[in-house]
C-alpha cells in the first residue's frame, strides 16, 4: 500500500461512513474517556483515547501480525488526536 493510498483510505474511514454510522470521533472519544475516567479513577480526555488506540495499533503492528487496515486505522486515529488537540487549543486561546 503507497502512503497516499493509506492516508486517503483513512480520511475515507475518519470523515465518511464510520463517521455517518458511529458519529464524530470526537464525540466517541470523549464517550470513551468518561467511561475509562469511571473505571479506572484517573482523568483521560479524548486525544488520550485517540493516542491511545493508536498505540493499540503501534501494539499490533509490532508483533507482525498486522494487515494494512492496521497502518490505515493508526493514520486516521493520528488525524483525529491532531483536530482534537488543534481545535482544544484554539478554544483555549479565545
Amino acid at each position: 500500500m503507497k502512503r497516499a493510498e493509506c492516508l486517503r483510505t483513512a480520511e475515507t474511514c475518519v470523515c465518511g461512513k464510520r463517521e455517518q454510522d458511529y458519529g464524530s470521533p470526537e464525540d466517541n472519544f470523549t464517550k470513551i474517556a468518561e467511561m475509562w475516567t469511571a473505571y479506572m479513577g484517573l482523568p483521560y480526555t479524548a486525544q488520550d483515547v485517540a493516542m491511545m488506540m493508536a498505540l493499540l495499533k503501534v501494539a499490533r503492528i509490532r508483533t507482525g501480525t498486522a494487515t494494512a487496515d492496521s497502518f490505515v486505522d493508526l493514520a486516521g486515529y493520528a488525524a483525529c488526536a491532531a483536530e482534537i488537540s488543534t481545535e482544544r487549543n484554539a478554544r483555549m486561546r479565545t
